[in-house]
C-alpha cells in the first residue's frame, strides 16, 4: 500500500508557529501544503524555505479553506494529514503512522490520533481534554472536512477508521491571553451562528457527522452538542464548567487548568449564549427574521 502523506496547514500570520509545525512533519510527510489567508508577516517565506508549497486563498471559514487544500492544491500523496499551524507531532506518532499506513487494509480510509492541548505552557491532562482522539489522517478521495462554521470534523465517505495510540498531536499556541480572548470572541460569533443553524435545522445535514452517544469521538461530541443546544441559555455554561472542572478533575491541572476552564469552559460558553440572546432579542424573537439574518451573514 502507498503510505505517502500530504499535510495541509492553514495559516494567517503564523510566523511564531509554522517552523515548529513543519519541522515535526519533515520526516513524515512527503508533501507539505500551506494554504495561506494573505499573511502580512513572513509566514509564507518561512514555510517555503522549509520546503512547503504555499497557496493563497481568501478566508471564509475553516471548512472551505481546508477543502480548498484538499481539492485545489494538486495533492499527489495517498493520504492527507490535517494539522494546524500551532500544532506539532510529538513522540513516535509520525513514525508509527507511516508504518501503520504501509500495512493497513484497503478498506481503511481514516486514522484517529491522540491530541493534547498545552495551555500557558502546561499540558491539560484532566477535565475530559486528554486523552482525546481525532480523525486527522484520511485517504485522498475518501474524505474531506464537513461544511460547518464551528466544530468541523473530517468525514469519511466510505470505509472505516483505525486508531494510532503512539505519541500526540499537540496543540500549543504561543500567543498571549489578549490574542486568545480576541480569537475566541470571533469563535463565539461563529459558534452562535452554528448553534442557531442547528437549532433551526438550517445546517447541511447531509454533510454532518452523524450524532451518536456511543459512536466515534466526533459522533459523541455532535450528540452532546445537540443536547447542549436544547439546554437553557445561561445555565448550560455553569453546567459545562462544573462537569469538566470538578467532576472530570480539571482542577488537577493547577492554576493554568483553572484559567483554562474559566475561560474556555465558562466565559467562552457564556459569551456564545449572550450572542444567541442578543440576536434573538434584536429580531424580536421572530424565527423567520433570525433565519433571514443567518442566511444573509453565514450561508
Amino acid at each position: 500500500m502507498n503510505n505517502t502523506i500530504a499535510a495541509i496547514i492553514l495559516t494567517k500570520n503564523e510566523a511564531k508557529h509554522i517552523v515548529r509545525c513543519i519541522q515535526s512533519l519533515q520526516e513524515v510527510c512527503d508533501e507539505i501544503i500551506v494554504v495561506d489567508s494573505f499573511s502580512i508577516d513572513n509566514t509564507c517565506e518561512l514555510a517555503q524555505s522549509m520546503g512547503a508549497r504555499v497557496y493563497k486563498n481568501p478566508w471564509k471559514n475553516y471548512a472551505t479553506q481546508f477543502n480548498y487544500g484538499v481539492y485545489e492544491c494538486d495533492i499527489q500523496s495517498e493520504w492527507i494529514w490535517r494539522i494546524d499551524a500551532d500544532e506539532f507531532l510529538e513522540g513516535d506518532l509520525g513514525k508509527v503512522m507511516k508504518k501503520t499506513l504501509a500495512i493497513c487494509v484497503a478498506d481503511v480510509n481514516g486514522v484517529y490520533v491522540r491530541k493534547r492541548i498545552d495551555f500557558m505552557g502546561r499540558p491539560l491532562l484532566h477535565g475530559g481534554w486528554y486523552p482525546s482522539y481525532h480523525l486527522k489522517v484520511f485517504r485522498k478521495g475518501h474524505g474531506d472536512c464537513e461544511n460547518r462554521w464551528m466544530d468541523e470534523h473530517i468525514r469519511l465517505f466510505d470505509g472505516k477508521a483505525i486508531t494510532v495510540n503512539e505519541g500526540n498531536q499537540v496543540d500549543a499556541n504561543l500567543n498571549d491571553l489578549t490574542w486568545w480572548t480576541e480569537k475566541h470572541n470571533g469563535y463565539a460569533t461563529r459558534e452562535m451562528a452554528d448553534m442557531l443553524m442547528m437549532e433551526y435545522a438550517m445546517d447541511a445535514k447531509a454533510q454532518e457527522v452523524v450524532p451518536k452517544l456511543f459512536g466515534t469521538e466526533e459522533q459523541r461530541k455532535r450528540w452532546l452538542k445537540i443536547k447542549y443546544i436544547k439546554s437553557p441559555l445561561f445555565i448550560r455554561p455553569f453546567v459545562n464548567f462544573t462537569i469538566r472542572y470538578i467532576l472530570k478533575g480539571g482542577f488537577l491541572d493547577g492554576k493554568e487548568g483553572f484559567i483554562w476552564h474559566i475561560l474556555q469552559g465558562f466565559w467562552y460558553r457564556m459569551l456564545v449564549d449572550a450572542k444567541v440572546y442578543e440576536l434573538k432579542k434584536q429580531c424580536g424573537w421572530n424565527e423567520e427574521m433570525i433565519k433571514t439574518y443567518l442566511k444573509e451573514k453565514f450561508l
